[in-house]
């Protein structure tokens, strides 16, 4: 498995219910892929969560995930923090990846 420092990361990728077949595929999208990286896996009693290094990749891993398995994917933003010297809002952003019962 590939981590980078678990102190960056820019987003949270939920995966609920916990399914190991859709964790496998994540892993494998997630090791195919040199612009984003795993810093932190964390498992739950209702699933797993992934921090990932790109906001970016993990919506388009989501969509990878919903047009393999179905399910449907909800997409929530955090302000962070601003950024000292351009004044820019730093946001974080959450993907919850949640199958269909029956799967």
């Amino acid at each position: 498995m590939i981590y980078s420092n678990d102190n960056y990361y820019e987003a949270k990728i939920q995966i609920r219910p916990y399914n190991e077949e859709v964790i496998d595929f994540f892993r494998r999208l997630i090791e195919n892929n040199s612009n984003i990286l795993i810093a932190k896996e964390t498992r739950i009693k209702t699933g797993i969560d992934f921090l990932v290094t790109s906001q970016k990749e993990a919506q388009k891993i989501s969509k990878q995930l919903k047009k393999k398995f179905g399910g449907k994917i909800t997409l929530s933003r955090k302000l962070f923090t601003v950024h000292r010297m351009t004044s820019k809002r730093v946001w974080r952003l959450t993907v919850c990846f949640r199958l269909e019962k029956g799967l």
